[in-house]
């Protein structure tokens, strides 16, 4: 059986406390740094890309732009929402859309597929996104003082957690 982990001496830092759990009272906190995190990422990008030139994208329209460029192969639908780890096809359908309506995205019938990929125009926005990203958010990240190695480790903290939540919401979804 589990023991309980051993109370921390460190005041903690939780959105709900109600939700603390006496076996691990830092999953709560990891939940509100998230929750932080998730939302300045999102601003991040929203903010990014305006700068960039692309002044009314939303954060999933921003992060689909990204994806459908990267490797610059064209990308089915399912194994869009799969990598990105979105399971609202609707929403991901729906910005592919606007993607595709505002030039920086095209799409083309394989069989029964949709195949997506940048336009030129796509290619040209991701790469001034870069420019700005450079500029303020890896000149930033340099003055932090916080290291690339500590950057990485919490990249693989993140996505161990994503795996953690994933099992659990299948188990929930099973209740």
């Amino acid at each position: 059986m589990n023991q309980p982990n051993p109370p921390s001496t460190s005041p903690q830092i939780v959105s709900s406390q109600h939700l603390v759990s006496e076996r691990s009272a830092e999953m709560s906190e990891l939940e509100y740094g998230l929750i932080m995190a998730g939302n300045a990422f999102n601003r991040w990008m929203v903010r990014c890309m305006s700068a960039a030139g692309a002044k009314d994208m939303t954060a999933i329209e921003v992060s689909l732009l990204h994806h459908v460029n990267h490797r610059e192969r064209k990308k089915k639908l399912a194994d869009i929402c799969f990598v990105l780890n979105v399971e609202d096809t609707h929403v991901v359908t729906y910005a592919l859309k606007k993607l595709v309506k505002a030039g920086l995205v095209q799409s083309e019938k394989a069989g029964k597929e949709l195949l997506f990929s940048t336009t030129p125009e796509g290619q040209a926005l991701c790469m001034r996104y870069r420019e700005v990203r450079e500029r303020c958010l890896i000149e930033t990240q340099a003055e932090s003082g916080v290291s690339n190695h500590d950057i990485g480790q919490a990249a693989q903290l993140l996505r161990n957690a994503s795996g953690l939540y994933d099992t659990a919401a299948r188990a929930a979804a099973s209740l």
